[in-house]
């Protein structure tokens, strides 16, 4: 009698299982470059293309300078081949007073245009765009979760949601980042994506799916979460760190309302690392991870 091989590791199920804290978990970032591309993604994302050399080390090196992000995006769905392909710049701002600037582009040598994009003031008005993470080459989790999320947004919002590459934290997939409000969003499925992203186009995060905001450090994400989970739902700059001290592994905050009638909180927070384990499905070496947990949360 055959012996049926073992169940694919799948590091999502694996984090479920484990109930690991989403919290504190949003990578920084406040620059994201968008790169439309067809073809089949590297593991590496933008660094594996064979891109025209300057070209691709001009783009590179402007980003980095920033430590802007550089993503591979796509719609969901076919697309026909004749379309132009889009990039864009994404500058998050502290007011909220977001920028962006979109080109496009049929040459590699086209793709310069985001060196000079990178320090140009860019646009207001634009709608915050919603990026679906479905980097299966990466890792499974992402495309085996992401692409039911990335269809049931494009279904809401086409003009809006990309599938993009690797944003980070492949267990908490589905991952949605909406940028450049730099907000990130994991462990959705087809049936919470949409909810989630409904609330957030209408100025109310709710803490369920919240991994961060990209522009705080994890242990204040996780303070301002728990606000979040205190006081209910509210807007993007609606809470303020206004006071952080660290003493080892262990934060004092104190997060503020910045409109009438939101209190402020003082919030203590304390870090510890994982035991080793397995962390994403590509990944089989175990490491650790660092979790925020919230030993004090008062009014004030």
């Amino acid at each position: 009698m055959t012996t049926p091989p073992p169940p694919r590791f799948s590091c999502a199920d694996a984090a479920r299982r484990r109930g690991d804290a989403l919290a504190g978990t949003a990578p920084y970032g406040s620059i994201w470059v968008l790169v439309e591309y067809h073809g089949g993604w590297p593991a590496n994302g933008f660094d594996g293309l064979a891109l025209e050399p300057a070209t691709k080390a001009r783009v590179y090196a402007a980003a980095q300078s920033l430590r802007a992000r550089i993503l591979l995006i796509r719609r969901h769905g076919r697309r026909r081949p004749d379309a132009p392909r889009r990039w864009a710049v994404l500058h998050g701002e502290p007011d909220g007073a977001h920028r962006q600037r979109w080109g496009t582009w049929q040459r590699d040598e086209d793709l310069a245009a985001i060196a000079d994009a990178l320090v140009a003031p860019g646009e207001t008005g634009h709608p915050p765009v919603l990026l679906v993470c479905t980097h299966g080459v990466h890792d499974t989790c992402c495309a085996v979760r992401g692409r039911p999320v990335g269809r049931a947004l494009s279904e809401r919002w086409p003009e809006l949601v990309w599938e993009c590459t690797h944003v980070g934290g492949d267990r908490f997939a589905a991952n949605v980042l909406v940028a450049p409000d730099g907000v990130y969003y994991g462990n959705l499925d087809a049936g919470t994506a949409p909810t989630t992203v409904e609330e957030h186009l209408a100025d109310r995060i709710h803490p369920a799916h919240l991994r961060g905001y990209t522009d705080l450090p994890p242990a204040q994400q996780a303070a301002l979460s728990a606000v979040l989970h205190r006081a209910g739902p509210a807007g993007r700059h609606a809470y303020t760190v206004q006071r952080a001290t660290r003493d080892g592994d262990r934060w004092s905050l104190r997060i503020a309302g910045r409109a009438p009638g939101l209190s402020a909180y003082d919030v203590d927070v304390r870090s510890q690392r994982t035991p080793a384990l397995r962390l994403t499905c590509n990944g089989r070496a175990p490491s650790s991870a660092l979790t925020y947990e919230i030993t004090r949360l008062r009014p004030v």
